[in-house]
């Protein structure tokens, strides 16, 4: 069942988003060749409570941690460890908070120091592809024309575009419905209505749709072994229309990252 919320549960919601992208903001700068996941994810942890929230993703399901730390094939739900990162690597990382009961939840895939070009492509098609599906959350839309023109972005390139993990929507838990896949039929699945908030999400690979688990069960990685990139925002559909709750701004501003993509969807 989709739970619209009210405009203050709206800006309540907005305030825990944004305790996320500020911490991905803070990350942004840590991220580089030699630093581990795990000393970002205590970063992160610090950086949550400090702001007056608690971590979203840390016990939830029995996750161990505070960010989900995926890179290069790794797709998502990666666990953050003592290997460092290296220069070349592409890092998704995911994160989660709460506050005022209403969680956060948004994901940026960072370039570790020089990448190639071809998996720059990756990243820049893969974000591309999470604004053309916010701008079909729209009243009037259902579920199949975000996922629909998620994948049509994705696949003009030659991408995969994972089936087995989706968007959500979000609220007081992390995972509300309606499921939100990366790709659909136009006109099918749930309608839109006033008031409903999501977590939009594709997730990408460079090479086959196809996936596979660790043994740690968390772990998500690409079948062939190649990268994969993931990007996502919480959104809210206010006034018929797609307001952004969550921000890449400040990870922008820590990289010197001049941008406007997200202008259209501010409120």
């Amino acid at each position: 069942m989709i739970i619209p919320k009210s405009k203050e549960e709206i800006e309540l919601m907005r305030e825990s988003a944004l305790i996320v992208s500020k911490t991905l903001g803070m990350i942004a700068k840590e991220v580089k060749p030699g630093v581990t996941t795990l000393e970002l994810d205590k970063k992160a942890e610090e950086f949550i409570r400090d702001h007056g929230a608690i971590p979203g993703f840390l016990g939830l399901y029995d996750f161990p941690n505070t960010l989900c730390m995926s890179p290069n094939a790794q797709v998502v739900h990666g666990i953050p460890n003592n290997k460092a990162l290296e220069e070349g690597d592409i890092i998704s990382i995911d994160c989660g908070a709460i506050k005022n009961n209403f969680y956060g939840d948004h994901a940026y895939t960072f370039e570790v120091g020089e990448v190639s070009n071809e998996v720059k492509q990756l990243l820049e098609v893969t974000k591309t592809s999470l604004y053309k599906g916010i701008e079909q959350f729209k009243l009037g839309n259902r579920v199949g024309d975000v996922g629909f023109a998620i994948q049509k972005h994705a696949e003009k390139h030659g991408y995969g575009v994972v089936r087995e993990l989706v968007g959500h929507g979000i609220g007081k838990t992390m995972h509300e419905d309606p499921e939100m896949p990366n790709y659909g039929k136009r006109g099918r699945g749930k309608r839109f209505v006033e008031g409903m908030t999501v977590a939009i999400e594709p997730m990408i690979n460079l090479g086959t749709k196809r996936v596979k688990q660790l043994p740690d069960g968390w772990t998500i990685l690409t079948a062939d072994m190649k990268p994969s990139a993931h990007f996502e925002h919480d959104v809210a559909l206010v006034n018929g229309e797609p307001k952004l709750l969550s921000t890449f701004d400040y990870i922008y501003e820590a990289l010197g990252i001049t941008s406007n993509e997200e202008d259209q969807f501010k409120f």
